[in-house]
């Protein structure tokens, strides 16, 4: 089903293991990694001092790593047909910036939830 989910968008759970490996080299000294979701080449990484953005290219191998401290979030919002979202949309509106980043959940998946649970926990300390 994963790889069903990947093709329709939908979020899925990633391995701490696996991204801990991949990332450890942009990790600083007493952060870890809490969780990372996948949307198909696009991971979210949340760690306990901030959020990691990775977008791949579908082609080629360019990788853009932003990287989001949960104090520069003013606001964040999850637009969706209702609580148990069908087709669901992020969005994180930095302090510095006018444009929200966005990022599509595609149908079915429910881990939008997860994420902007996520979110709401390291904003609203």
């Amino acid at each position: 089903m994963g790889l069903f989910n990947a093709i329709l968008g939908n979020a899925s759970e990633v391995s701490i293991e696996n991204v801990s490996k991949e990332f450890e080299p942009i990790l600083i000294n007493g952060e870890i990694i809490e969780k990372a979701y996948k949307v198909i080449k696009d991971i979210f990484i949340f760690t306990n001092k901030r959020l990691i953005l990775v977008e791949k290219q579908l082609v080629g191998t360019k990788v853009d790593y932003m990287s989001i401290p949960y104090s520069s979030i003013k606001k964040f919002s999850k637009e969706s047909a209702g609580i148990l979202d069908m087709d669901a949309e992020l969005k994180i509106w930095l302090k510095s910036e006018d444009t929200p980043i966005s990022k599509q959940f595609g149908k079915g998946g429910n881990n939008i939830n997860e994420v902007y649970k996520i979110l709401s926990e390291h904003i609203l300390k």
